[in-house]
């Protein structure tokens, strides 16, 4: 494919995405970066900024072969329609195929479940608009067709989306409500976690609680952003971390549930009809189990 520009210069992603409407920014970003984009013949990044009659060249690579299979794994479905589904995910199951770890996600359950799933991300996040850690149970929301993906993608970049979560975090917070607003990357001394560091991208995290304990508290939390790790890294940073958190809580609270963080409240406008919708999962039992246990000791 084949682009010339004429203006007074805009960045190339931006530019692509308004005349190319099939890929998304991400998919030109990554096609930017293994060099399928180039300008006049030139490899460039993603904030290249357009020059007038610059000429665009965009190869689009031929898709990989998937080794991904449906797999016949129950899901505790909370709602589907032609457009979209809503699932209420177990804690220990990871949510997209990656590495060392193709089967048993949910991917592999959407695949057998629905006959088709959108193929914006490709069949790896067949259908997936946003994800929710391994052991962090409870609601997320999968499309079937890419119109669906590309309306509710949106949403989730305008921060249109309702999403509530339950947590038990160690410690004793005093105050009724809090506003968590500090920037999560990648952490520089270990690769595996992130956390809040001084160029990290904007991450706002609001919570109140909900019940204090002789040593925990329960809390409901709202998202403004979604960024990975968010709930975790921004607990851990203001020194209450999620129990059972196996990355950022206290070692001798590791559960075998992985943290006590529930995707509770789901709520969104629905890509077809524009009609808010908004879904509500009860907490888990070995969440509830914990949470009596706690009670019994005040």
């Amino acid at each position: 494919m084949r682009l010339q520009y004429f203006g007074d210069g805009i960045r190339i992603d931006k530019y692509i995405a308004n005349e190319v409407p099939s890929l998304t920014r991400t998919q030109i970003q990554k096609l930017i970066n293994e060099e399928f984009i180039t300008v006049n013949d030139n490899i460039i990044k993603a904030n290249y900024i357009l020059k007038d009659s610059d000429i665009i060249n965009i190869i689009i690579p031929k898709p990989k072969p998937s080794k991904i299979e449906a797999q016949n794994i129950p899901l505790d479905i909370f709602y589907e329609d032609k457009d979209i589904i809503v699932v209420n995910k177990p804690s220990g199951m990871v949510v997209h195929p990656a590495a060392g770890n193709l089967d048993n996600t949910l991917v592999n359950a959407l695949l057998y479940h629905c006959k088709d799933l959108s193929g914006i991300n490709g069949r790896i996040r067949a259908g997936i608009v946003h994800r929710i850690d391994k052991d962090t149970s409870g609601l997320l929301v999968a499309c079937k067709n890419d119109f669906a993906h590309k309306k509710l993608s949106v949403q989730f970049a305008k921060k249109m989306v309702t999403r509530k979560y339950y947590a038990i975090c160690s410690g004793v917070i005093p105050h009724n409500l809090g506003r968590i607003d500090a920037p999560i990357g990648r952490n520089p001394n270990n690769r595996q976690q992130m956390a809040v560091v001084k160029d990290g991208k904007d991450a706002i995290t609001n919570f109140k609680v909900l019940e204090r304990f002789e040593n925990h508290t329960l809390i409901e939390l709202e998202l403004e952003t979604g960024r990975t790790h968010q709930i975790r890294v921004h607990m851990n940073y203001i020194g209450y971390p999620i129990t059972g958190d196996p990355l950022y809580g206290h070692k001798k609270e590791v559960s075998p549930y992985g943290q006590y963080l529930h995707a509770k409240t789901l709520g969104f406008y629905h890509p077809r009809t524009n009609e808010y919708i908004e879904f509500d999962s009860p907490l888990p039992n070995f969440f509830e189990e914990f949470l009596n246990k706690l009670r019994g000791s005040l």
